[in-house]
């Protein structure tokens, strides 16, 4: 259950701060659109900021964020070099103020309108970490390719072999932490490997996880979709790395 858009989000009646990270690489087409629409669903939130970091994109999209969206949110940074969805990702993680860190692609993949159920089970003391799921039922879901949703539920079944937790989604971008939890985890992976990683390094640090069920509109690859084959090889490895070889989440 979401968070009444006429409560704001608070714990034990401090006001606390959200903070989105959206890792951005070639979103021309999109990523001012997602920005207004993460404005748009966070009028509930007392206290946010929107940090973008922009992974050495090609095609304007940095001109864009320079020019259009930079003023409507708090920070935005940039690579030198593309270095990978993770490697975005440990950036923004770096520089994050809030006491709640959310996730958000910059594609239109995802739905900010869910943010309130993705925070409420933090906010109510109930989880450390929350998932969105896209396989769990009640919201709307794009059809998509049969391959992709077998591939992200093959790699959820052996990344919950080995970390002994019960996932229905280990691959979605949708997750949001404490900040004190992020605090204590070291992110290594550059790529898509970071979605095993960070769930086998919260599993050992034996977080509270709760998933809500979210919205879904895939997209494919000829209209901007990134992770292939490559990655999924990348992900089993990362499974095997951090669950196998590693005795902390550090």
């Amino acid at each position: 259950m979401g968070l009444s858009e006429n409560k704001m989000a608070t714990v034990n009646g401090d006001k606390i701060k959200v903070s989105i990270v959206i890792p951005c690489y070639n979103e021309s087409d999109t990523i001012e659109l997602i920005v207004d629409a993460v404005l748009n669903a966070t009028d509930f939130l007392d206290q946010k900021e929107i940090i973008i970091v922009d992974d050495k994109s090609t095609d304007g999209t940095a001109e864009i964020l320079r020019e259009k969206v930079l003023p409507k949110v708090s920070r935005i940074l940039f690579h030198e070099r593309n270095e990978g969805k993770g490697a975005a990702l440990r950036t923004g993680f770096e520089n994050v103020s809030g006491d709640v860190v959310l996730i958000q692609d910059a594609d239109l993949e995802y739905d900010p309108r869910d943010y309130s159920k993705l925070i409420a089970p933090i906010i109510n003391n109930q989880a450390d970490v929350v998932y969105g799921s896209r396989f769990l039922g009640g919201d709307v879901h794009r059809v998509v390719s049969f391959w992709h949703m077998m591939g992200n539920r093959l790699l959820t079944l052996l990344s919950n072999t080995f970390t002994g937790i019960h996932l229905t989604d280990m691959e979605t971008c949708y997750k949001a932490f404490k900040k004190e939890i992020l605090d204590q985890i070291k992110i290594e992976e550059d790529r898509f490997g970071f979605e095993p990683e960070i769930t086998a390094k919260i599993a050992k640090l034996k977080c509270r996880i709760y998933e809500v069920g979210i919205t879904y509109s895939g997209r494919g690859h000829k209209e901007g979709k990134k992770i292939g084959w490559k990655d999924g090889i990348r992900a089993v490895y990362a499974i095997f790395k951090y669950n196998l070889f590693r005795r902390n989440s550090s």
